[in-house]
């Protein structure tokens, strides 16, 4: 009998294998995202550590001002299309492109209400005396928001090529067929639904910190 059945096996020795056969197998643009949500996150976390150092360090008091109401409302607008393009990948495995189409044109649709309603939160923080140059606690909103924004809108213009693209295809049979027989195509969406929610989740811990600090 071989002395390899009795040999014993080592403690955890498949388990980095595995896991490093999963980073292989993931694709290099899936991978620069995740790096690049990761830096993202380093940064907000970082920026939301700085407002609150300095809010306790001043000592202003919280609730002097209201926080914007519109904040409140594009919330609920960033959760609507979150849910909405959560669908996507459902209606991709399914070969429609038409109602794909339409939930990716609703994302975007809803993204743009959603920025619109930071820039009426922006001016009803001006309406208060809030302004960019002064409190410390104002200033961190105004610079956080924006910053959000700033990173929604490159996941709004990579939305709008993906769903161009979705429309052209949608316009004839062939295409629709190479579309769908894209794993390009896939990868592409579940990236763009993966950089949603996160702008999602980042936006609803931001909005925390405004309501614990502001």
């Amino acid at each position: 009998m071989s002395s390899d059945h009795n040999s014993p096996k080592k403690v955890g020795s498949t388990r980095p294998a595995s896991a490093f056969q999963r980073m292989e197998r993931m694709p290099p643009l899936l991978m620069m995202l995740y790096v690049g949500l990761a830096g993202i996150t380093v940064l907000f976390v970082g920026l939301v550590g700085a407002y609150a150092i300095t809010h306790f360090r001043t000592g202003a008091p919280s609730g002097v001002f209201a926080l914007p109401r519109f904040f409140s409302l594009s919330t609920i607008v960033l959760l609507a299309s979150s849910y909405v393009i959560a669908q996507a990948s459902r209606i991709y495995a399914q070969d429609d492109l038409p109602t794909l189409r339409r939930c990716l044109g609703a994302t975007l649709l809803l993204s743009c209400v959603f920025a619109g309603l930071q820039v009426l939160g922006w001016r009803e923080l001006m309406a208060q005396g809030v302004f960019f140059d002064g409190m410390a606690s104002g200033s961190f909103v105004y610079l956080l928001s924006a910053l959000h924004v700033a990173h929604l809108l490159g996941g709004m213009l990579f939305l709008l090529v993906l769903l161009i693209r979705t429309h052209y295809a949608a316009a004839d049979a062939v295409r629709t067929l190479v579309f769908i027989r894209n794993p390009y195509r896939r990868l592409q969406l579940r990236m763009v639904t993966l950089y949603w929610h996160f702008i999602d989740g980042l936006w609803i811990a931001l909005f925390a910190a405004f309501l614990l600090l502001y």
